[in-house]
């Protein structure tokens, strides 16, 4: 197979015959059919001569393009206009023609795309998406801006949402067999040189002329090797090359021919017809009767519908999986679509300027030397412009000197790019939909497709009121804001820090979430009380979503969600899941001072909850492993933070209570006994001498050495100051270790490594220079003590009575 494509100045057409695939003269007539002299077949057998032809037959045009490709944009438009169609057909979902008004809009901003999901199921969803630089989105413009009626012809979207196997993906690339037939490994950049680069409307004869030879080859293993009623991927072919022409492709096409035979028999006199170059072959010649077409189509299964424009991003476009169109380099096709004058040193400036953005002395000497090494490899390759391998190849060299990470951030920022299209308010949608987009516009959130960072001021009534916004999107499963760390540090809850960024995706989860309510608020009060309905929820799993509820002013849901708390706090006997939820409601206590929320109704709840805590607590901290200690501690912690920020006396009062009653049991591991002496003496319950007291009671020699690590470890973890500023302890400490025999130290080696690894590097240093500064030899003698003769005569009466029963 051979087929070749038009250089840049040719402008002869070509012509097919529909069933042999031979080439004909232009305007010649075939057996089946006459094509006029732009190829276009007509129906009836006789071309016509132009679209002002009294007597002119129907003339259909079919025009073979590559989805997202630039060149195809532009030859396709010039197309257009010499063609002068009065009906154009669209590959695309036939139920989304009530959509194409919409295109007419000044908001409607490529990159949008058509969203089809079934109400019943959103999560069964499918797009169309489509670019400035797409040709069926220049289509759409022309037929638009000429008043020229535009319809799509594929399958509809019912069809494609109710089919249960995927037999969608035909295998082989035809791309691919053409640019190996043309001598090159790389199927995009065989495309871009013949045709993306030196736009021409011949193109689509040649295209088709390739693609017809490539189709009966493809035909030919269809019918000879290949069940139709099994999806691709079951077919023998075990290097995927092979060209199949799969069950659904071919009911595609017919669904197509149905439509054009509507279009021509509703008068179009005519018809340009846009679609894949794949299909291109199955439309062209005459259509011929409609009853095979018609067997091939009964039966489809189909399913409800909705439909609605989407905005989209490049990002999207150049994602080869899920929603994406598989396109590496839109923002490069955008730059070739938009800028038709001198577009290399165009791009190029754009490159120095996202270079000099990030600090990289880029001059304009770097541009003039980047486009002509450009042009020297265009030329060297025998290309008729530099493509985006030759313009990355030159920025590489001469711009980034190499650095692959500089030529990275460009294609992030570039040849990728990430811009958001727009679609116009009155676009139909779910009411959540457009509850969200009046709530972005009065609080001036705008949806981009950059991340950035929102510093919120919750004093500030616009800014709580965002803030409750992406609360209850967050709620509803819709991430457009993540909670983040802000350069604006804070210690109070009067701020939040937001990162902000929207992805396509969210439209299904904002149709899947319509499920719940009418308006985000409604929504997200049904969504959070129908989850703690459940039985299997636990307590902190209700406590985090009474803390949500408040954030995100969900005043419907605070009532059922306490009284589900209480029930559930009252029967659950884990002390672990009542100490998970206690450090949620008592956040939840402090954002009455800033949001004006009313938690009275939570005091009784979180001091119903510390008593059940207070009272268990003691008992559960026995009979504890290594890891089962460890997050125990972990939640004592939380929970004494939580109440030292609640700051009420009655509730500290018993909580330390409960602590000294921990730290005064001897069968508690040691883990949690050194933490509870730790947290009394920060809470001045007990001093340095009783604190050093019980260090000395739990390195003595009755005590195993991962006991005493696991001790020191829970007194010291994460407070590596604490051993600088007292050098008693330390000295203590410092004389356990050395005490320790080879054994003992491998030992407990593991455990010490992560008590003082955890400390910060200015903290160990620290250590280091107080043990300098005091040493580690032993204390100097104390002077001899008076011996007192009454104790020692006691002393020895109570050793002869013990030997003596000894005896």
């Amino acid at each position: 197979m051979t087929a070749t494509l038009p250089d840049a100045d040719a402008r002869v057409p070509v012509d097919i015959d529909a069933e042999t695939g031979a080439v004909a003269e232009a305007g010649a007539v075939t057996e089946t059919g006459a094509i006029t002299e732009t190829g276009a077949i007509t129906e009836a057998g006789v071309g016509s001569t132009g679209p002002g032809s009294a007597e002119a037959l129907p003339v259909t045009r079919v025009f073979g393009i590559r989805h997202h490709g630039p060149g195809s944009a532009r030859s396709l438009r010039h197309a257009l206009e010499e063609f002068a169609p009065d009906a154009i057909l669209i590959e695309g979902p036939a139920d989304a023609d009530p959509l194409v008004g919409f295109v007419a809009a000044d908001t409607m901003t490529p990159p949008v795309a058509l969203l089809a999901y079934v109400p019943d199921s959103p999560a069964r969803a499918a797009f169309w998406p489509f670019a400035v630089f797409s040709p069926e989105w220049q289509a759409l413009r022309y037929g638009v801006e000429h008043a020229v009626p535009v319809r799509f012809c594929d399958l509809p979207a019912a069809n494609v949402l109710a089919a249960e196997d995927d037999t969608r993906t035909g295998s082989g690339d035809p791309l691919a067999a053409l640019a190996s037939a043309a001598g090159y490994d790389d199927a995009e950049r065989w495309w871009d040189a013949v045709v993306e680069s030196v736009p021409d409307s011949a193109a689509f004869d040649a295209i088709t002329e390739a693609m017809t030879a490539l189709r009966e080859d493809a035909t030919h293993h269809t019918a000879a090797t290949v069940d139709l009623d099994l999806p691709v991927s079951d077919q023998d072919d075990p290097d995927g090359t092979r060209l199949v022409v799969d069950q659904h492709t071919l009911r595609r096409e017919a669904h197509m021919r149905q439509v054009m035979r509507q279009v021509l028999k509703g008068g179009a006199k005519r018809l340009a017809v846009v679609c894949g170059a794949w299909h291109a072959p199955a439309l062209v010649g005459p259509l011929g009767p409609a009853a095979p077409d018609a067997r091939l189509l009964k039966g489809l299964p189909k399913t409800k519908a909705a439909l609605t424009w989407v905005p989209w991003t490049h990002s999207r476009l150049a994602s080869g999986s899920g929603y994406g169109a598989g396109v590496t380099s839109p923002g490069w096709y955008h730059h070739l679509f938009t800028e038709t004058e001198r577009p290399v040193a165009r791009w190029l400036t754009k490159v120095a300027g996202v270079l000099r953005a990030h600090d990289l002395p880029v001059s304009s000497a770097h541009i003039i030397e980047a486009v002509r090494l450009a042009d020297t490899l265009a030329a060297l390759r025998g290309r008729p412009l530099p493509g985006l391998s030759e313009v990355t190849e030159a920025v590489r060299s001469v711009m980034c000197g190499g650095d692959e990470t500089m030529v990275r951030l460009v294609v992030d920022e570039l040849v990728v790019g990430e811009t958001l299209g727009g679609v116009p308010e009155d676009t139909p949608t779910v009411p959540l939909a457009a509850d969200l987009r009046a709530r972005s516009k009065t609080l001036r959130l705008k949806q981009e497709a950059l991340a950035r960072t929102l510093d919120l001021d919750l004093r500030k009534e616009r800014d709580v009121e965002r803030s409750h916004l992406l609360h209850r999107l967050r709620l509803l499963g819709i991430d457009w804001g993540t909670p983040t760390t802000g350069e604006v540090r804070s210690t109070g809850t009067f701020r939040e820090t937001w990162t902000l960024r929207w992805e396509p995706e969210f439209e299904v989860g904002i149709v899947e979430a319509a499920v719940w309510g009418t308006t985000l608020r409604t929504a997200a009060e049904t969504k959070i009380l129908d989850t703690a309905s459940r039985d299997d929820v636990t307590v902190t799993a209700l406590a985090d979503a009474l803390e949500t509820a408040l954030l995100a002013d969900l005043g419907g849901a605070t009532d059922g969600l306490i009284t589900r708390l209480e029930a559930a706090a009252a029967l659950d006997h884990d002390v672990t899941h009542l100490l998970g939820a206690l450090p949620g409601l008592t956040r939840t206590l402090r954002y009455g001072d800033v949001r004006g929320t009313d938690t009275k109704a939570l005091v009784h709840v979180a001091d119903g909850l510390l008593v059940r805590i207070c009272a268990g607590l003691p008992g559960a901290v026995t009979g504890l492993d290594t890891d089962a200690a460890q997050a125990l501690r972990t939640q004592i912690d939380a929970a004494h933070t939580a109440i030292s920020t609640r700051d009420d006396e009655h509730a500290s009062t018993e909580w330390l209570a409960t602590l000294q009653r921990i730290a005064d049991r001897d069968d508690v591991h040691g883990a949690i006994g050194g933490r509870a002496v730790r947290l009394l003496c920060d809470a001045e319950r007990i001093d340095d001498t009783e604190s050093a007291r019980r260090l000395a009671a739990a390195l003595s020699i009755g005590n195993t050495p991962a006991a005493k690590a696991a001790w020191i470890d829970g007194f010291l973890g994460g407070r590596g100051l604490l051993l600088v500023h007292d050098r008693e302890l330390l000295r203590r400490i410092d004389e356990w270790l050395r005490a320790l025999h080879e054994d003992q130290f491998v030992a407990t080696l593991p455990l010490l490594r992560r008590t003082f690894g955890s400390f910060e590097s200015g903290e160990r240093r620290a250590i280091s220079q107080a043990l300098r500064d005091t040493g580690s030899a032993p204390r100097t003698a104390a002077a001899p003590t008076a011996i007192d003769p009454a104790r020692g005569r006691r002393a020895l009466r109570a050793a002869t009575t013990i030997l003596g029963a000894a005896g």
